[in-house]
């Protein structure tokens, strides 16, 4: 009993201890840099912000999708910083993390935008798609007549025989 109690508390030790080594970096602080729209198309504008920095000004970088440097500025909300930049038109579709570094502490903040290619955004699909199955009525009228004549024959047939093999007339 003792040697499953101890197993047991050392199992449990060691998810505990697992699950501190792991947690994210920025769950300490707490802050987040928000980027609206995250899914943006090449030659878009993009608004981040972050309520992360103490003094509300802060110093982006959005070079990781070609965009560069840019500011964020105190906003209306107390401690939030808030900033603009505008995807490269040269940008390429995939995840790119954007980066803010507060003016007091210095500490980054990180958030995520999807580029997505222009011609995908807004757009339904057109023309169709060759998959090999025809309709329930094909082109063909006569065809179509013709697989019903062979179903209702069939039909017709199966129920005689069962008919006949119920009455005890066999095959």
């Amino acid at each position: 009993m003792r040697c499953t109690a101890r197993l047991l508390t050392g199992i449990s030790l060691a998810v505990a201890a697992a699950g501190i080594l792991t947690a994210p970096v920025y769950a300490a602080g707490g802050a987040t840099l928000e980027v609206f729209p995250s899914s943006a198309v090449p030659g878009g504008q993009v608004t981040v912000n972050t309520a992360g920095c103490t003094g509300g000004t802060a110093a982006g970088d959005a070079g990781s999708v070609g965009a560069g440097a840019f500011t964020l500025a105190p906003s209306a909300h107390e401690n939030e910083a808030i900033g603009q930049f505008q995807v490269p038109s040269s940008a390429q579709p995939g995840t790119y993390e954007i980066v803010a570094k507060c003016a007091e502490g210095g500490r980054p903040i990180k958030g995520d935008l999807t580029v997505t290619p222009a011609e995908a955004r807004g757009q339904a699909p057109r023309g169709s798609v060759k998959t090999g199955v025809g309709g329930a009525l094909g082109p063909d009228p006569v065809q179509t007549a013709a697989g019903v004549a062979a179903l209702a024959v069939a039909a017709a047939g199966g129920t005689w025989l069962l008919h006949r093999r119920a009455r005890g007339d066999g095959i």
